[in-house]
């Protein structure tokens, strides 16, 4: 019997959603694998052999996560949606309230997009870690 309780942090659904865009590697920054996400990026899903079996690995993924990564009041799917569409503005920082960083996001293009870039790799930890300091 399972002593520990799984918060389901991610969604299958949204992994699936970013999947449609997977030879970008969108699903794999989305599931916290930010190393093999820049694989997918440069290589088109590693030609699209791995877009595929991705298909199949999104259940594990999404499980691995939701283990991985704190729940709480800031919600994954929201940040990652003001990342990918609004990253630019710095929205997504300040819907963590990171409004210093947010602000200059907005005046700098998310820091000559570098800061975007950044925030792709490292965003499930920023959140998990805002949610960890709320509890």
């Amino acid at each position: 019997m399972n002593t520990y309780r799984l918060h389901d942090t991610h969604s299958k659904v949204m992994g699936y959603l970013l999947w449609i865009l997977g030879f970008t590697g969108a699903h794999r920054f989305y599931y916290g694998k930010p190393v093999t996400g820049t694989i997918w990026f440069f290589t088109l899903g590693l030609f699209g052999i791995g877009w595929i079996i991705d298909l199949f690995l999104i259940p594990a993924m999404d499980r691995q996560a939701d283990m991985r990564f704190h729940s709480g009041e800031t919600n994954y799917n929201v940040a990652w949606v003001l990342l990918t569409f609004l990253g630019l503005f710095g929205v997504h920082r300040m819907y963590q309230g990171k409004w210093i960083t947010g602000v200059i996001y907005l005046l700098t293009g998310g820091l000559f997009l570098v800061g975007v870039l950044y925030d792709f790799w490292t965003l499930n930890d920023q959140v998990s870690m805002k949610n960890a300091q709320r509890r």
